[in-house]
């Protein structure tokens, strides 16, 4: 894939690379890590929160590290396509700064729509130098140098009474330490699944809390994600009581080896809302489920999937609230 505007301007505004590695963080189409790669050769490696955003860049030849931390030790120059989320722009610039080089800096891009000043007093935070470049076809780049000696903050943990559970969060973790309103709903509904010893899995568990919370009845929980940022959340919330697998949805699960799947599914990627992941997970929740098994989900109430859901069986709604539902949908 070729570069898009963002990727160019991010090239164009890089200066001269230093000698040693540079990192580039959530390239979602491989096309900025490959372009570095024949600008900087071996020195070149990345991290993408997204498993599907790391293999492609893995078919770029780039190496891979699922850790951020293992990403930016001994960075010298971070390129980062800027995250929506500012706590996780503030982990990677934390990270940056306590393990890169002492002469670390960050160049990161963004469409100009997408971005805030609060970017930059996140950037300003780890580094005392920040500052924005011209934009050029709609895009822009924000530069930041001269490292401070921040503390590592991440990641975050909240302990709620209410569940007596600790959630643990990275900055890219959806939700952060907070428990979302659709997750409150399902967890309420949760006591009505039906008993089994067959395997029950939390898909796009994000932070782990409700599979924290099934593994308190069901002996063998599994919990899925595709963002690394979510799957080594979910391990510390879980505190080894859930097998935590970073996956492309359901599609290492066996035919028919599955008794319940449970998901609170993003309908966002990145900036753009997107079903597409949710209605792909609805029609293989059917090939793994055992006939009888359940799928019960908790969604936006005017996301068209009750349709979906019925052609996989029978489908009832459990819980309503002014914007989300929770169904039951029992594989015929």
């Amino acid at each position: 894939m070729e570069p898009d505007p963002v990727d160019r301007l991010l090239l164009d505004e890089l200066g001269d690379l230093p000698d040693g590695r540079i990192a580039v963080v959530d390239d979602d189409t491989g096309a900025l890590a490959g372009a570095l790669r024949d600008l900087a050769g071996e020195r070149v490696m990345a991290h993408s929160t997204s498993l599907l955003a790391e293999r492609r860049v893995a078919a770029t030849s780039v190496p891979t590290v699922p850790e951020l931390g293992g990403a930016l030790t001994g960075a010298a120059l971070v390129v980062l396509r800027l995250p929506a989320s500012l706590d996780a722009l503030d982990e990677v610039a934390r990270t940056a700064a306590l393990l890169g080089t002492p002469d670390v800096r960050i160049v990161a891009g963004a469409r100009v729509k997408h971005m805030t000043p609060s970017m930059n007093d996140v950037l300003g935070v780890s580094f005392e130098q920040v500052r924005a470049s011209l934009g050029r076809q709609k895009s822009r780049v924000l530069h930041a140098a001269d490292p401070r000696p921040v503390e590592q903050v991440w990641p975050r943990r909240r302990h709620h009474d209410d569940l007596d559970l600790t959630v643990h969060a990275h900055g890219a973790a959806f939700a952060g330490t907070r428990i979302d309103a659709g997750t409150r709903l399902l967890l309420g509904q949760l006591d009505r699944l039906a008993d089994t010893d067959g395997t029950v899995v939390d898909l796009g568990c994000g932070t782990g809390v409700l599979a924290a919370v099934l593994a308190r009845r069901f002996v063998d929980v599994v919990a899925i994600d595709v963002s690394a940022a979510a799957v080594a959340s979910a391990r510390l919330t879980t505190a080894g009581r859930v097998d935590v697998r970073r996956s492309d949805g359901l599609s290492e699960l066996a035919d028919a080896s599955v008794a319940t799947v449970v998901s609170n599914p993003p309908f966002h990627v990145g900036t753009a809302k997107d079903s597409t992941p949710t209605l792909r997970m609805i029609a293989d929740a059917r090939r793994v489920l055992v006939p009888g098994g359940e799928l019960v989900l908790v969604y936006n109430a005017h996301l068209p999937y009750l349709p979906r859901l019925r052609e996989v069986g029978p489908t009832e709604i459990l819980a309503r609230d002014r914007s989300y539902l929770v169904t039951r949908t029992v594989r015929a």
